[in-house]
């Protein structure tokens, strides 16, 4: 199996290069624009792996993407690449129209054309995987989960972007026969994530004494999912996923935002003693302008058919993802000290 995966040298892509390489003997070439969100040591011990092949390109040049597949020959393709912060899409969206919908179609044109010079043994088994998340289904109550057959309510800039792509890479399979195959993950966390989000967040704030602030009340729900485990998950429909379905991968670890930086701060307490205790720079600030209140998937589909289910419980994860941030500061310090200085972003002001 040769993959290109877009979008690989970031938080999931790496995740997936890694399941690829390692567990599943495939060959693997990363195209990526190394944008903010990007790390080169998140990929740096691949460097000499003859199975493993960097491509710094966006994907909106569609001359660039061409000739990555025209060198690399891949049999599938892992569509990560994408602006995926919410509260960046309220600040700039523009930059998530182009990223995540026109990107998306030039990767689609691209494969497209590559596809139908394929050898009909080649073509029936290449297949593009598009990734997107459960925020393009909108908001739920207190009860419920999202499933394959949820009605698209996209809320925010980032989420209609997605929205959008979804609806692209099923049109590029209606109109024109790309064997594509979509997915929605809930929220992921684990190593080598971006600290604009908010375990990071919570974790690198709370290890400096900033305080570690919780939009509104905390009552926000998410389902939580372990980035190696939705890494597995994307390897299974990969290779068994059929052709034109979709398929919702969810950790069922649904946590109130508030629970979530409260049990960062214990694992805090217990690993950095010093600080302790680490609740007190729990701070409630403005919430989030039209945050959604729950989200949650039910992955009943891809447990069913696929036989995928997660492996790493909510507090299993989050105790591993807190040892490795302390224990990797190479990889986050010069984050904080150049590109991101863990400050508020999204309040449309």
């Amino acid at each position: 199996m040769k993959v290109i995966v877009t979008g690989g040298a970031g938080f999931i892509g790496s995740a997936v290069v890694r399941a690829l390489l390692e567990r599943h003997g495939a060959q693997v070439a990363v195209l990526d624009n190394m944008t903010y969100a990007a790390n080169p040591l998140t990929l740096s011990a691949y460097q000499q792996h003859p199975g493993f092949v960097f491509y710094q390109r966006d994907i909106c040049d569609a001359e660039a993407v061409r000739a990555a597949f025209a060198e690399f020959q891949p049999n599938a393709i892992v569509h990560l690449a994408a602006e995926s912060h919410v509260d960046r899409s309220i600040d700039r969206p523009a930059q998530f129209i182009s990223t995540n919908v026109v990107g998306t179609q030039v990767l689609l044109d691209a494969s497209l054309a590559y596809w139908k010079e394929l050898t009909d043994a080649r073509k029936n088994t290449f297949r593009f995987i598009h990734v997107s998340t459960d925020e393009v289904y909108g908001a739920l109550g207190d009860t419920g989960a999202f499933t394959e057959t949820a009605p698209y309510a996209p809320r925010s800039p980032y989420s209609a972007s997605k929205a959008a792509s979804d609806h692209l890479a099923q049109a590029w399979r209606h109109t024109f026969g790309l064997p594509t195959i979509v997915t929605n993950c809930s929220n992921n966390y684990g190593p080598y994530q971006f600290p604009e989000k908010l375990i990071p967040l919570m974790i690198l704030r709370g290890l400096a004494g900033q305080p570690m602030p919780v939009y509104g009340q905390g009552r926000n729900v998410r389902d939580w999912l372990y980035v190696d485990d939705h890494a597995e998950a994307l390897c299974l429909v990969l290779s068994k996923g059929k052709i034109g379905e979709m398929y919702l991968i969810g950790g069922e670890s649904q946590r109130r935002n508030l629970d979530v930086v409260t049990a960062i701060a214990g694992l805090l307490n217990e690993m950095v003693p010093q600080r302790a205790p680490h609740q007190r720079f729990i701070s409630f600030v403005e919430d989030r302008p039209g945050h959604d209140h729950r989200y949650a998937i039910d992955p009943s589909k891809i447990k069913r058919e696929l036989g995928w289910r997660p492996q790493i419980s909510f507090e299993q994860g989050l105790r591993q993802t807190v040892r490795w941030y302390l224990d990797n500061r190479a990889w986050w310090e010069p984050i904080v000290s150049k590109t991101y200085r863990l400050e508020r972003l999204g309040t449309a002001s």
